[in-house]
């Protein structure tokens, strides 16, 4: 069984645009698909005298007005509306001619300093002016397919389906060369909007499982501690051996309380990581593994301290799902750099079978690499063995300073 969390790239809708939204081949019967296609096509002159009507209102009377305060609001203005209409028109698309296309990134307006700059990002918005774009030379194409199409439904109707294909594909290239998000940079933009969605969660999850720890452990213990040592403290006069009693108990409580203290402190982050690095780290980690775990790592140079840390507490999630669950005999820790990577992989002789969707965390750890550009692959055939290979991006490590330790 073999999962993969891609770290980056084309989204599959866009991938499968070419290949899964075409249509059948046309035929001289006219099934589903040909008049789905009819109707776009005789929907294209109203569709376009619209949308070409707004476009050249709304530019050239922006346009005009530029020479006064008013106009480049308009015409920033008038650029956000040409994106509804592109949304309109994907939407017509996907539903008639089954074109798969992403919707582009929206503009991060929220997030702009002022005025100046939420005018200033709408009119270089690329979406807009590609939309404007094609709006503009609609008309022309919407008057050519709805005279040809209505025309061939009367007098050509036995050859119409290839008629209205070929018609149908000119439009579909349209629409994916003018309204398809196809700037890498709009979709590493929706991408990378995704990531901080889940970095936010994480991160809001970790507190929240600090906070419950800390209630429900270490300081439940000191509650406790304070109680009996208040005991202790009014019996040390009329009873000493029964307050002694209470100081060894209370001394305990103690104690366990900064073990728990000392495991959160671990869970947050190692003083040995930070120490050390990742060796040291992974081998106090390994060496709690229920599990002989054989750790090699073998990095020039220590990476980046989040690089470092994400990698640290991807091992140890490993480590604990291979103590829980594998039922192996032996495991091993690898960690190398190859090139801009660092490479992670852990290997189990267990019974496998594990998955992504199967509760033992492996889902939560695919989402925080992929957060950080990273890449989760797992290869648990029934069975077994398991291998998890985890790369990440490497980044050098930098001092106090801000300079960069090579």
């Amino acid at each position: 069984m073999t999962e993969r969390i891609p770290s980056s790239g084309t989204s599959p809708a866009t991938a499968a645009a070419g290949q899964d939204d075409r249509p059948p081949p046309a035929r001289l019967a006219y099934d589903w698909h040909t008049w789905k296609e009819i109707a776009h096509l005789l929907a294209n002159l109203p569709v376009a005298l619209f949308g070409f009507t707004y476009v050249m209102t709304a530019l050239f009377t922006s346009l005009g007005l530029t020479i006064t305060v008013i106009g480049f609001p308009l015409l920033a203005a008038a650029l956000m509306g040409a994106r509804l209409l592109g949304r309109m028109e994907r939407a017509r698309a996907r539903a008639l001619l089954g074109v798969r296309v992403d919707e582009p990134s929206r503009l991060p307006l929220r997030g702009a300093g002022g005025l100046l700059q939420w005018l200033w990002m709408s009119l270089k918005d690329p979406v807009g002016w590609r939309t404007v774009l094609y709006e503009s030379i609609r008309l022309p194409w919407g008057v050519l397919t709805f005279t040809i199409t209505l025309t061939s439904l009367f007098v050509l109707w036995p050859v119409l389906p290839f008629v209205a294909r070929g018609l149908a594909n000119a439009d579909r290239a349209m629409v994916r060369a003018l309204l398809s998000p196809s700037d890498e940079l709009e979709r590493r933009i929706a991408e990378l909007e995704s990531d901080r969605g889940v970095v936010v969660d994480t991160a809001a999850a970790d507190l929240r499982r600090i906070e419950r720890d800390l209630h429900d452990g270490a300081q439940a213990r000191l509650v406790n501690l304070a109680m009996g040592l208040g005991l202790a403290k009014e019996k040390v006069l009329e009873d000493p051996d029964a307050a002694a009693a209470m100081v060894e108990e209370a001394h305990g409580e103690v104690k366990l309380a900064l073990q728990e203290l000392r495991d959160l402190a671990r869970g947050i982050h190692p003083a040995v990581l930070t120490d050390r690095g990742l060796d040291a780290a992974l081998s106090a980690v390994s060496s709690r593994c229920t599990v002989p775990v054989k750790v090699t790592v073998d990095l020039p140079a220590r990476p980046a301290a989040a690089i470092e840390g994400i990698a640290y507490f991807t091992v140890s999630e490993l480590l604990q799902n291979v103590s829980k669950h594998s039922a192996a005999r032996s495991a091993s820790v690898d960690v190398w750099r190859t090139n801009d990577r660092l490479l992670i992989q852990v290997w189990d002789d267990g019974r496998g079978g594990a998955s992504l969707d199967g509760g033992t965390g492996m889902k939560g750890l695919a989402e925080r690499l992929d957060a950080v550009d990273g890449l989760f692959v797992l290869e648990s055939p029934e069975g077994g063995p398991t291998t998890v290979t985890a790369e990440l991006p490497w980044r050098n490590r930098t001092d106090a300073s801000g300079a960069d330790n090579r």
